[in-house]
């Protein structure tokens, strides 16, 4: 019947309009609605195909959450094939979660990220949580760049199709109505679904998803002029209690409570009011993209008769849409930073910008740009505007500090040379001075060691850093290691030994930084070694082992302090540490040993160079192949031994000159140098989830540059297949590798990140 009695208008409604004529003025407008709802949104796309093919003129739209966003995208101009074709290919999780590319963050902060497994803020003893699970620049990033065609329309009504959305008031409770100001900031205030995203301050107001109080603004769209009205409503009704079974249908649950009572009233009001069939999805199951826009289309296809009517009764034709072309360049002549920044120099925000003011660049360096800052976490999301100054642009970087200065930090990892360990953090920005951050990891479990960092940022110009750290750990190795790097009798019939190490290394550098992603280092080293053992103490008390020195029960082979002068050259393209895709590496260290205290009356000058580099190539979907070049070598006359190669085992974080080698346990292979090829096939068969197979080969030995054995067939190989986990501890790794020239074995186990 109401359906009956709406066609009867729009039937009247049309006469009386070819009786005073056809102008534009008198058109009967059309007004569309877009309920907000998550990843449930995108059926909206599927539902504006269909509004458009029944050739309806579109004169305002409005929406809320995801519904603000995809009317804000329609109202800019796109159509809804090209919004079709933008969504299809985004990658929703990378979005939502904030991962910023490896690449944004300077080699500081890549170790930073790839240590713990949970940070929070920590003030005055007490922990809290952080405002959201993202702060959604990733988000704002792409709608920056896909709205920029409109960047300096501040009156919406003034879009290529009137728009409005809604938020809400976080400290009041109240509706607020956006309808000017900066579109992508507008836009992401209506999004900011809580606990996901970041509240928005707009006008000095904290707002946050509109949803909460007005998830669909059928009344504002009317106000803006439209006669009629097409809704289009993912939302959910109330669940039992057999659907709430996360945290977000529980939230969803609690904003449902007003909308549901609401859209009783506000569906009966809707002209055209299509709902698609989506109960079977939730908030976030972006992944399930294509499937509910289909059921979007779906749905209005069940009202494509009535939406036919109403284009005829709108006595229009559609105006022709012109593809909206999608810059790629701009040019940034203007720095302005507004905000509270008081810890942060100019200096520095524009050090990691990295990108010159006045010149022609792409949006992929601003955002590379935005991603630094953001990077750093010492900003709240940035919410920058791009504005036309007649020359170029204002790139206008609101930065706001976070309150939150100290964090703790924790991690947890097992492997077969340290054995468990349970890492607890410490980390404070501006602990001396502005631009600085100072970190202090203590790590129990079967070896407790520390590391202390201390790092001064300051962007592409000189940076400086102190850091110090205590390595400790034990392991049965082969007593011809022992033999053939320090003096010990001959004739004892040991096999194997049980070597006990001890580093305390302690390093004072300065870094300069070309992009995150190269990097060059200066600095000098103090460094204490003790190696050990207690499998001779007992030979020690017989007087067999007389002519070595003993302390608390055990041999000593070394102990001694060093000091050196190094230098690094370092470049890192990896999109991953542990399972890269894609991407270059290059690590080249040079280190020159000074002085000693010669715990062993045989130091003289000498040096230690070594160099790994690689790449991650994309073979085929799912597919990549890692392949890496090393190798390392002694300069000088010194018969030190104990900065000598050792080959074998597994890991990432070997210490000193110790080389992971497939086929072999840990420290089996010495020499001064070495050369190691090294390859492996990454197959990811789910997500997070890798199919591993390795090989590597090696010739190591005593000046193997010298005699020209570097360039011989290879000496050693072992190859390994195994499996990996991208869990929320760190990777998990398990690998079995063999060798066929003892024919031995090895089971490897990594759990966590390497620390």
């Amino acid at each position: 019947m109401l359906r009956f009695l709406v066609l009867i208008y729009f039937l009247l409604y049309t006469v009386l309009v070819i009786g005073q004529g056809t102008d534009e003025a008198d058109r009967l407008k059309v007004g569309v609605v877009l309920s907000g709802g998550g990843a449930k949104g995108m059926a909206h796309i599927g539902t504006l195909k269909v509004i458009e093919e029944a050739g309806i003129q579109i004169d305002y739209i409005g929406g809320t959450s995801m519904g603000s966003v995809v009317s804000a995208l329609y109202a800019a101009g796109y159509s809804a094939v090209e919004l079709d074709s933008i969504f299809r290919v985004v990658d929703f999780s990378g979005l939502i979660q904030d991962n910023l590319p490896r690449s944004a963050k300077t080699f500081y902060e890549k170790e930073d990220s790839e240590r713990y497994a949970l940070t929070l803020p920590f003030d005055k003893f007490k922990v809290s949580v952080p405002q959201a699970f993202s702060g959604g620049q990733n988000v704002y990033n792409e709608l920056v760049r896909l709205l920029y065609h409109v960047k300096d329309v501040r009156d919406f009504s003034q879009l290529p199709i009137p728009f409005v959305c809604i938020a809400t008031n976080v400290e009041t409770g109240k509706e607020v109505l956006l309808d000017s100001g900066y579109l992508p900031q507008v836009v992401m205030a209506s999004a900011a679904l809580p606990s996901l995203f970041e509240p928005a301050n707009i006008d000095d107001q904290i707002l946050i998803d509109g949803g909460v109080v007005n998830n669909y603004p059928i009344d504002e769209v009317k106000a803006m002029g439209a006669d009629v009205i097409i809704g289009s409503d993912v939302q959910h009704g109330l669940s039992n209690k057999e659907d709430l079974s996360s945290a977000t249908e529980i939230l969803q649950q609690v904003n449902n409570y007003r909308t549901v009572a609401a859209m009783k009233d506000k569906s009966v009001r809707t002209d055209i009011y299509i709902k698609p069939d989506i109960g079977d999805f939730s908030l976030i199951d972006f992944q399930a993209y294509q499937q509910i826009v289909e059921k979007g289309e779906e749905a209005a296809r069940g009202h494509f008769g009535e939406l036919k009517k109403l284009s005829r009764f709108q006595n229009s034709k559609r105006n022709a849409v012109q593809p909206v072309a999608i810059q790629d360049t701009l040019i940034v002549n203007r720095l302005i930073i507004t905000g509270d920044v008081e810890n942060y120099t100019r200096g520095y925000v524009k050090g990691k910008l990295r990108f010159d003011l006045g010149k022609k660049i792409t949006f992929k360096k601003l955002q590379q740009g935005i991603s630094n800052l953001a990077a750093t976490d010492n900003f709240k999301t940035i919410r920058y505007k791009l504005l036309h100054n007649g020359i170029g642009e204002d790139l206008v970087l609101p930065l706001n500090e976070t309150s939150e200065k100290t964090f703790l930090r924790l991690g947890a990892h097992y492997d077969d040379l340290y054995k468990s360990a349970a890492l607890i953090n410490l980390t404070r920005k501006n602990f001396l001075m502005r631009d600085d951050v100072s970190s202090f990891d203590f790590i129990l479990g079967d070896n407790i060691r520390y590391n202390f960092q201390y790092y001064v940022d300051k962007g592409s110009y000189w940076s400086f850093g102190f850091n110090s750290r205590l390595n400790d750990f034990e392991y049965e190795i082969d007593f011809g290691l022992i033999r053939s790097n320090f003096e010990v009798p001959q004739g004892l019939n040991v096999n194997s030994i049980n070597l006990s190490v001890t580093d305390i290394t302690n390093q004072i550098y300065g870094q300069t930084v070309l992009r995150e992603e190269f990097a060059f280092t200066l600095g000098m080293e103090h460094k204490f070694l003790k190696y050990s053992t207690r499998t001779l103490g007992a030979l020690a008390d017989e007087g067999v082992v007389s002519t070595l020195r003993m302390e608390d029960g055990r041999t000593l082979f070394e102990k001694s302090n060093f000091y050196s002068a190094y230098g690094k050259l370092q470049l890192d393209t990896y999109d991953d540490r542990y399972f890269p895709t894609k991407g270059l590496y290059f690590n080249g260290d040079f280190h020159f040993y000074l002085l000693s205290s010669d715990f062993n009356g045989n130091f003289k000058e000498f040096s230690i160079a070594k160099a790994r580099m690689g790449a991650a190539i994309p073979l085929v979907r799912n597919l990549s192949l890692n392949v890496e070049t090393e190798g390392g070598f002694k300069l000088g006359t010194s018969n030190v031994t104990s900065f000598d190669f050792a080959l074998g085992g597994f890991g990432n974080d070997l210490i000193n000159n110790f080389v992971p080698f497939l086929g072999y346990d840990f420290l089996s292979l010495p020499g001064n140098s070495y050369v190691k090829a090294y390859g492996r096939l990454d197959f990811e068969f789910a997500r997070h989830n890798h199919l591993l197979f390795a090989a590597n080969y090696s010739n190591v030995d005593d000046d193997i540059f010298r005699t020209g054995e570097w360039f011989t067939n290879p000496d050693f190989s072992g190859y390994g297949v195994g499996y990996g986990w991208e869990s929320f501890i760190g990777p998990v790794q398990v690998i079995y590798s063999w060798t066929p020239e003892g024919k031995t074995s090895n089971l490897f186990f990594s759990i966590g990140y390497w620390f």
